[in-house]
């Protein structure tokens, strides 16, 4: 009932970002008189100058460009929306008249025609000062900058004042709309590096984990020298003045710290585990063959990713307009201002929260569906004769069952997010008080939290897994799959060690390669400055894509561990009580655990007497 009910505000929310919003207005500008240039646009009641089709005209030009000042993100000079820049100085106005002529634009207000422009009384006022310098469009803000130097200066002044004056929110829109082809580019980059990575498990062998590792190793390497030979670049940039190309080389530089951090670490851990990778191997091969006796399992995540896909496009649409969503006020001489309504930004956060809420909620509903699928089939007799549809009926016991299960999982997560991204913002405002204490303070809440989430996250899986054995409530299920798990804490941390350790390695492996992709990507159209945050976009939705796709491994392994432990403690493996897991995952653990002798004293001990008094019981499949 809870998400139903905030879900009820987000749509509020939506319907009234749609009445109140333009996105347009961030990336394609707009003149003194409430045009969208490029757009055809709608009367404003008030200002007879607007309403106008600017579809032709697709570029900002200011009348006095040569002595523009600002005060309050506001500029003294009337803005016009014109179909070209001047490319050449205009001396004249015999100049201004036949660049209307040429190029359908008369540079004056649009009440004064190309025709009668120049014989106007009120020149001075509705036309351009003269000379007006030879300009070219900024590719950005679709800007005519003036390129004689004394012009230019003063230009680029006011621009570097008003890009830094404006909201980050701003700014961050501004980003994603100026680089929206680069973005959805890097998108299906991470999308195919997705696919190729299920691919890989799905058909794992020594030969492909031997590549995969190989490709892991020097990417990682490759990538790392990247960054910091870009980030060396750009600090040899002879000036840089706008805060989003400082933004850039702050995150530059911690891309390149993270990134070669992770390369150390990374490349630890596999010499340490170079010796074991047949047990991994072993591993996700018995994996492969619960997916082989549900091929559609295969698909979930393609499912999931879709319903992602159109719930984040939803929420940037509904960003989009809410970052632009202003009352329309008609000021002197019929222009228009936009003032930012009030509330906007609590509408901010609540969408935000939506954002991190919903798509917890997604991910959760695919692990339960994935859960309840591989419960049926491992408890399942017949052995020869898998049970038909698992998918479809485990969707169905989900909707019908089990829907307030994933909504308490989820929202947890959510919780604990939160105070992560308020800790986050504070320190974003505090960060030029350079108190090393606090900073530190910050850090190690940072680090508690991320704990907490982690943890959160596998208790959350396993008490899916554990709702779809025994039907029972979220608290109970995971009440009792972490106790069933504290039996088994040799066989926990192996589990975790091998399956978790090398779906984590080709989640870096997407990520990695996603970045890297992505900063060649925005190196190459260095004209697009805001890129800081749009790249970041692209990394979380790197990660979450290449989560998406597999987390079904993930989750499978978790599944089967938890139901093999379940297993070894209400069955012994006599003809009375035979265990339900096949020959494979018995062999892999007692392989890699050495786990025959702690068997051999659990099964002497009382199924029902025991110190934790809990045992749950699995769903004998006909």
């Amino acid at each position: 009932m809870l998400f139903f009910l905030f879900w009820a505000g987000l749509m509020f929310i939506t319907g009234y970002a749609i009445t109140a919003g333009a996105a347009e207005r961030l990336v394609f500008g707009y003149d003194s008189y409430g045009n969208i240039c490029g757009r055809k646009n709608t009367p404003i009641v008030g200002a007879p100058l607007s309403g106008q089709d600017m579809t032709t005209k697709k570029y900002v030009f200011f009348l006095k460009s040569c002595d523009l000042e600002i005060k309050n993100l506001r500029v003294n000079s009337v803005a016009l929306c014109v179909s070209s820049c001047p490319q050449e100085q205009l001396n004249s106005l015999e100049d201004i008249q036949l660049f209307a002529k040429n190029n359908d634009s008369c540079l004056c207000v649009y009440n004064i025609n190309a025709t009668s422009c120049v014989h106007s009384s009120k020149v001075a006022e509705l036309c351009p000062t003269l000379p007006v310098p030879q300009s070219v469009s900024f590719p950005l803000f679709n800007r005519c900058v003036p390129q004689n130097a004394k012009c230019y200066s003063q230009f680029t002044s006011v621009l570097i004042n008003v890009a830094n004056e404006v909201d980050i929110f701003h700014r961050v829109l501004s980003g994603i709309m100026a680089g929206r082809e680069t973005v959805i580019g890097l998108c299906i980059l991470a999308l195919a590096f997705s696919v190729i990575m299920t691919v890989t498990f799905r058909f794992i062998s020594m030969l492909l984990i031997h590549i995969f590792l190989t490709l892991l190793v020097f990417g990682l390497l490759f990538v790392s020298g990247i960054m910091w030979w870009l980030y060396y670049n750009y600090t040899n940039e002879p000036s840089i003045e706008l805060e989003t190309e400082k933004e850039n080389m702050k995150l530059l530089l911690a891309f390149s710290i993270i990134s070669s951090t992770l390369t150390v670490v990374l490349l630890f851990l596999i010499l340490i585990l170079r010796k074991r990778i047949h047990l991994t191997i072993q591993l996700f091969q018995v994996a492969n063959k619960i997916i082989s006796n549900i091929p559609s399992l295969f698909f979930q995540p393609l499912w999931s990713f879709m319903i992602l896909i159109f719930f984040w496009i939803y929420w940037v649409a509904v960003l989009l307009s809410l970052g632009t969503a202003g009352n329309a006020q008609v000021i002197s001489q019929g222009q228009v201002e936009y003032n930012i309504l009030f509330g906007i930004r609590y509408m901010w956060w609540y969408h935000l929260i939506g954002l991190i809420w919903t798509s917890e909620f997604i991910l959760a509903c695919q692990q339960m569906t994935v859960a309840g699928a591989v419960v049926t089939c491992f408890f399942n007799r017949n052995k020869s004769k898998p049970p038909s549809h698992p998918v479809l009926s485990s969707i169905s016991v989900l909707f019908c069952y089990h829907l307030g299960t994933v909504v308490k999982g989820s929202f947890l997560i959510t919780i604990v997010r939160i105070p992560r991204i308020i800790l986050l913002s504070i320190y974003n405002i505090l960060k030029e008080k350079e108190n090393a204490c606090a900073r530190c303070m910050f850090k190690c809440c940072f680090c508690c939290f991320w704990c907490l989430e982690r943890g959160l996250r596998y208790l959350n899986q396993n008490a899916y897994t554990a709702t779809t054995i025994n039907g029972t409530n979220f608290c109970t299920s995971a009440k009792d799959a972490t106790l069933i798990l504290a039996k088994n804490p040799t066989i926990t941390v192996l589990i975790n060690c091998f399956g978790d350790f090398t779906i984590f390695l080709g989640k870096v492996f997407v990520v990695c390669f996603t970045v890297f992709g992505g900063l060649m990507a925005f190196n190459y159209h260095r004209e697009l400055h805001v890129w800081v945050v749009p790249l970041l976009l692209i990394t979380f939705f790197a990660y979450l894509v290449a989560h998406s796709f597999l987390s079904v491994f993930e989750t499978i392994v978790d599944v089967l561990f938890l139901c093999f432990t379940v297993d070894i403690e209400t069955n012994d493996g006599t003809p009375e009580r035979p265990y339900f897991m096949d020959l494979e995952l018995m062999n892999f653990v007692y392989q890699s655990s050495k786990f025959t002798e702690e068997s051999n004293q659990k099964s002497k001990k009382s199924r029902h007497n025991n110190e934790y008094g809990t045992e749950l019981q699995p769903m004998t499949r006909p």
